[in-house]
């Protein structure tokens, strides 16, 4: 029983994209959403091609989120943004070489995220030479902060979200994309091997680039300048739809005062054109101009706003409500609700500066959600007139006041089945007329998980290749945050790992916590000899951790037992 615990122990390890689980959902049409369909054509699924001053550039669009970008070369190519996984990369790589079939020579991520970076793992499978890996020198980091201790929550959120456990036909677009493909194949995130800092400039194949760290989405955002083809890759830093200043899967804190001096920078190199990592080409310097012009200035209108009304007393749920775009901004086809919104990115600017407390005494200390929900349900007459009030706000179609109510009846375990059943019909209703693909998506999501038979949403495939990619100090992290506080109640005990590498680690059980240490911290209740590797596959689950001692893949001075009995500590 203990085995089959610990080959379950990171469960959603891997856990990057997802699916449904025999669950159905029947979405009402609504031509509401016109608009949005409109926008779909941003994605048209092909290889557009342009012969800039410095040589032939080739632009993947509408195979998965992320576009994929081929510059070629004297002797070889360079790849910028590698797509969502192995199965697009291969799509896209098949039509790249009907372009020009010379070998890469180096794939540049612009920042972090999986859209831009799970497909390298298929072009190293493809190559004689293994092509140069360059990003940001803190991509890495944030890659394995993904891969690590929030991925189970940013997986179920970025789930919905994206909606790829929706019917494929539900899937309008998602705002700057087609759709997400993560699913589809194998995590494959290959790490970089050549990063900077500021900048970087270097000659591949005939190719000169350069790099700039250029913060906005991202912290560790970078943007290509290509001098000789007057071309400028800007990431995720602009792209057809007002930017996500917040994304409602969950993110660090986006320095929206960084996005505009990226945009700044862009500004002051002569692009011609401009080939973004979402949505169609810009071509012309003038249209360049003005459009990188208007877009920082909506940015910075949003947070010069938000903060010009925090500083006179106003609530964030206040100033979402004063803040709106000026008329030239609002009109540009760039800058449509499509990703992020206004308001959801008044929140994060507000949340940013002054944190999660908006001011207002009354919601420092608030009473919990379940005794809220009783004097809610007190003031309305009992809990069975405030399911009253909530099926005649269902009947009224006054959804998003449905979900409030429905909130409190769920918080009181009031009738869960017809609760649960009205407010699947209120997200569903508020989904399907929603423009903004984001909340679309997770709505609906949200609605499919109310579905009698959901179980939960599947996990990616975990793979050898994976593993490797996930630093061991990662594997430590995620443990710490994974320990079961009840299950060790007055325990102390020292766990020391030593490593072939030289590394070493110590897990301390102390005052219910478990403290990670870079050295040995004796005395050692247990001792565990292995490879990093041998050990971040026996604690994935990819390894059955009985077998691999029983191997000597993973040596245990001290009782076996207890060991995997101290693994069991950290579900």
């Amino acid at each position: 029983m203990i085995s089959k615990n610990i080959s379950s122990l990171l469960f959603c390890f891997f856990l990057l994209s997802c699916a449904p689980q025999d669950s159905e959902i029947e979405i009402p049409k609504t031509s509401q959403v016109e608009n949005l369909i409109e926008h779909s054509k941003e994605f048209e699924r092909k290889v557009y091609s342009y012969d800039t001053p410095g040589g032939k550039i080739h632009v993947a669009i509408g195979f998965g989120i992320a576009n994929s970008i081929m510059v070629e070369g004297d002797t070889g190519n360079i790849i910028i943004d590698s797509s969502d996984s192995t199965y697009e990369a291969e799509e896209i790589y098949e039509l790249f070489k009907q372009k020009n079939s010379n070998p890469i020579k180096a794939i540049i991520y612009t920042h972090n995220h999986g859209d831009h970076t799970f497909g390298t793992a298929y072009y190293l499978t493809t190559q004689k030479e293994r092509p140069k890996i360059i990003a940001h020198k803190s991509t890495d980091y944030y890659m394995q902060r993904i891969l690590g201790i929030i991925n189970p929550i940013i997986s179920t959120r970025s789930t919905r979200m994206f909606g790829t456990a929706l019917p494929e036909d539900d899937v309008i677009n998602v705002g700057i994309g087609k759709s997400l493909n993560i699913s589809k194949s194998p995590f494959g995130y290959v790490s970089p091997d050549t990063t900077f800092e500021d900048e970087l400039k270097i000659n591949i194949a005939g190719i000169n680039i350069e790099l700039y760290h250029a913060p906005g989405e991202t912290n560790d955002q970078l943007f290509v300048w290509l001098p000789n083809h007057k071309s400028l890759m800007p990431g995720d830093n602009i792209y057809k739809t007002f930017p996500n200043l917040y994304t409602i899967r969950g993110t660090t804190h986006r320095d929206v005062m960084g996005w505009v001096s990226s945009l700044d920078h862009m500004r002051s190199f002569n692009s011609e054109y401009v080939f973004p990592s979402h949505t169609k080409p810009i071509i012309g310097s003038v249209v360049i101009s003005d459009t990188l012009t208007l877009y920082r200035d909506a940015i910075q209108f949003v947070h010069d706003q938000t903060v010009r009304l925090m500083n006179q007393g106003f609530y964030p749920d206040q100033i979402i409500q004063l803040v709106e775009l000026p008329e030239p901004i609002k009109k540009s086809p760039f800058l449509n609700e499509f990703y992020g919104t206004v308001r959801w990115s008044v929140k994060s600017i507000f949340n940013g500066y002054l944190g999660w407390f908006n001011g207002n005494p009354a919601e420092l200390d608030p009473l919990s959600r379940k005794d809220e929900a009783q004097k809610f349900a007190n003031l309305a007459g009992g809990e069975e007139a405030l399911f009253l009030a909530f099926q005649n706000a269902v009947n009224d179609k006054e959804m998003q006041w449905a979900l409030e109510l429905s909130d409190r009846l769920m918080a009181l375990n009031y009738s869960i089945a017809e609760v649960e059943s009205l407010r699947r019909e209120a997200l569903l209703y508020i989904g399907a007329r929603s423009s903004n693909p984001n909340k679309r998506n997770y709505f609906l999501s949200s609605a499919l998980e109310l579905n009698n038979n959901f179980v939960s949403f599947s996990e990616t495939e975990r793979t050898v290749e994976g593993v490797k990619e996930i630093s061991i100090d990662t594997i430590f992290s995620i443990l710490s945050v994974r320990l079961n506080p009840e299950k060790v109640v007055n325990k102390n005990m020292n766990v020391c790992f030593y490593f072939s590498s030289g590394l070493r680690k110590t897990i301390s059980i102390r005052n219910q916590v478990a403290a990670i240490s870079n050295q040995i911290n004796d005395p050692c209740a247990i001792k565990v000899k292995s490879t990093e590797f041998n050990f971040k596959m026996a604690i994935s689950g990819l390894a059955n951790p009985v077998m691999a001692m029983a191997s000597g893949d993973l040596e245990v001075d001290g009782s076996n037992k207890e060991f995997l009995q101290f693994l069991t500590y950290f579900r």
